[in-house]
């Protein structure tokens, strides 16, 4: 296929890319790739490839590439109304009805839905919204936010402090002094090997307790925390994690954020995380698979208890003072309400669940013993494979040798793409959650050739 250089050099010249070595992009020293179309499982670039996304993305694009149903919802509201505000009592149909589909899927005690953006933008609101709550009761120093080293909220200024990832914290000031970091729910990198899972989230919840006694119970607002951690390492939490953790958290009063932007909408098998794993939470965050990721769209689902307070505090202040403009954009919610009918309608809750088994069950079988193979781990259509340099010891390699990025590259040049995770050598999968069996055979396959390459047979 021809290729329009003239389209490489304005990327190079103009087009500032997200999680980018800036300068060597410029300078040429690394490639780009133009994606032209997709289908099912598969993207088109324009130079002919194609190419299995085992990562759906940025794990969003659950149903996978190239739904007319989805295409065709967004092009008919673009026509009849392709924009209105949510101010003062503004909605569409599309939005109306999105927040109703929203509600009734999520866990029992969710209440009302605010729309926003991106996973970023939810989690800005979610932290506002648990600062007014607690001015409302009168608490005006129960402020702080406790994440979790290695969890990813989002790259805003707030939501960047929330993540727990060197990258997202060097060299931007950051993370602000309301937000406090507590251990990673992360059983393969425990300092004691001869823990249990169940004496490890035990472990988890004392250190959570120590943090919020050292704190001061009464600066602690809000607990955020990924049902599994996402971009730190795809991380199922530990037999008994969130029951420890959720015990603390009742303790102290403190409200409980369940960020499900990756987990939420089928991926774990389940609609919600929350629901898989008995999270009882007071606010659930939710972008990715809500429209797929085919118009941009986020939310933050609120439980009837907090709604109430919110609901006083209004009665007490007047009108909350929050909104974006594209707030419950009409567009987004209506490929919100497509989507969310097609998840329905082609069972793929039910395929994340039995495919998502067996490709971890078929991950471990071809990669478990490697010598160089620490971990496999996942949990429905997520699974990781992470690399050590000494599996006895658990030691790690050299990050300057790059062994996940050039195991990801070695996978892409047999037409799969994995994605590497920051902070260790991590092969990370997240298909559509429309991938059938085959299609896992082959990213199972494709993934062993790669790290027999790259790490030896």
């Amino acid at each position: 296929m021809l290729k329009n250089d003239q389209l490489d050099q304005w990327d190079r010249d103009h087009f500032f890319h997200a999680s980018t070595h800036l300068a060597q992009f410029a300078r040429g020293d690394l490639p780009n790739r133009v994606i032209t179309g997709g289908d099912g499982v598969y993207i088109n670039d324009r130079d002919g490839n194609r190419l299995l996304d085992a990562f759906a993305g940025l794990y969003c694009v659950n149903i996978g590439y190239g739904r007319a149903e989805v295409a065709d919802a967004i092009a008919k509201q673009a026509k009849e109304l392709a924009y209105y505000h949510s101010y003062v009592g503004h909605g569409t149909e599309a939005s109306i009805t999105l927040a109703k589909m929203i509600v009734e899927r999520s866990p029992a005690n969710m209440s009302r839905v605010y729309f926003g953006l991106s996973g970023s933008d939810a989690n800005e609101t979610n932290v506002k919204l648990v600062w007014y709550y607690n001015n409302v009761l009168g608490r005006p120093e129960k402020k702080k936010i406790i994440s979790r080293w290695r969890g990813y909220h989002g790259s805003g200024l707030m939501t960047g402090s929330l993540t727990g990832l060197d990258l997202f914290h060097k060299k931007f000031d950051l993370p602000f002094s309301q937000v406090v970091h507590t251990e990673a729910p992360y059983y393969f990198r425990r300092e004691d090997p001869a823990m249990s899972e169940e004496e490890f989230s035990a472990h988890c919840a004392v250190e959570l307790e120590k943090l919020i006694e050292a704190e001061g119970p009464d600066t602690v607002a809000a607990f955020i925390g990924e049902p599994v951690l996402g971009t730190g390492g795809i991380v199922p939490p530990p037999a008994g994690y969130w029951k420890a953790i959720q015990a603390v958290l009742k303790k102290y009063d403190i409200l409980l954020i369940a960020d499900e932007v990756v987990t939420g909408f089928g991926r774990l098998g389940t609609m919600f995380g929350s629901t898989h794993y008995g999270i009882e939470p007071d606010i659930i965050t939710i972008a990715k698979g809500l429209t797929s990721a085919y118009a941009p769209l986020s939310g933050s689902i609120i439980s009837e208890a907090v709604w109430h307070v919110l609901e006083q505090g209004t009665d007490d202040f007047g009108p909350i003072g929050h909104g974006w403009t594209y707030s419950a954009h009409p567009i987004g919610a209506a490929a919100g309400v497509a989507n969310l009918a097609l998840i329905d309608e082609l069972g793929l809750v039910d395929n994340a669940a039995d495919t998502g088994t067996y490709l971890n069950q078929k991950m471990k079988k071809a990669l478990a013993d490697h010598p160089h193979v620490g971990d496999v781990r996942g949990e429905g259509l997520l699974c990781a494979v992470e690399l050590v340099a000494n599996k006895e010891t658990r030691s790690f390699f050299d990050p300057s040798l790059k062994i996940g990025p050039s195991i990801a590259a070695a996978m892409l040049n047999r037409g799969v793409i994995a994605r590497a995770m920051p902070q260790g050598d991590i092969i990370g999968f997240a298909p559509p959650l429309c991938i059938t069996r085959e299609e896992v055979d082959m990213v199972v396959s494709v993934a062993k050739a790669a790290v027999e390459e790259v790490a030896g047979a």
